[in-house]
């Protein structure tokens, strides 16, 4: 019996609760957030830190992807980044003693883009051109500038990610 695949996210309606002007980034999200789910399974433990002609390794991507996305939501709420994000951010790319597996780095990713879709459900359309100050310097962006970079941001990794693992399972 062969499963249908479904039609990409943005093409399967509106999602319940996000609103209008901020369905293509849930539709983004969570398309990424399938598309890594397929890419990643049974993906070998003793690849995830391998580096193909010194480009960032499938753990840097998957460690990349869910920090990224918890800055840029961070921003967006109008925060600045905890002691605990600026650790992780140090440790991006990075294995540590502990040695970070696959299904870890995946189940951060799933459980960022629910946290994602949660605020962005909660978000009040009237404040989507309110300034945001990114980083340290607080340079210049707006929340739905840092929403529609956060779904940006997360296609572009995922698409570095899909060339690099099907390269590195091909070595």
């Amino acid at each position: 019996m062969s499963v249908q695949k479904l039609p990409e996210v943005w093409l399967r309606g509106p999602l319940d609760g996000v609103p209008a002007l901020l369905q293509p980034v849930a539709h983004a999200l969570l398309q990424a957030r399938e598309e890594l789910n397929e890419l990643m399974t049974d993906f070998p433990e003793k690849l995830l830190w391998e580096k193909l002609a010194g480009m960032a390794s499938p753990g840097f991507h998957l460690q990349h992807l869910t920090g990224v996305l918890n800055r840029l939501l961070t921003y967006a709420k109008g925060e600045g980044l905890s002691e605990t994000q600026l650790n992780y951010l140090a440790t991006e790319g990075k294995p540590g003693e502990h040695i970070i597996g696959v299904a870890d780095l995946i189940d951060a990713f799933n459980v960022q883009v629910d946290s994602a879709i949660d605020q962005l459900k909660a978000t009040d359309t009237g404040t989507l051109t309110n300034w945001r100050g990114v980083g340290r310097a607080q340079l210049p962006s707006t929340v739905i500038g840092l929403y529609t970079h956060s779904a940006e941001h997360t296609m572009r990794h995922l698409g570095q990610l899909l060339v690099t693992v099907r390269v590195l399972k091909q070595q």
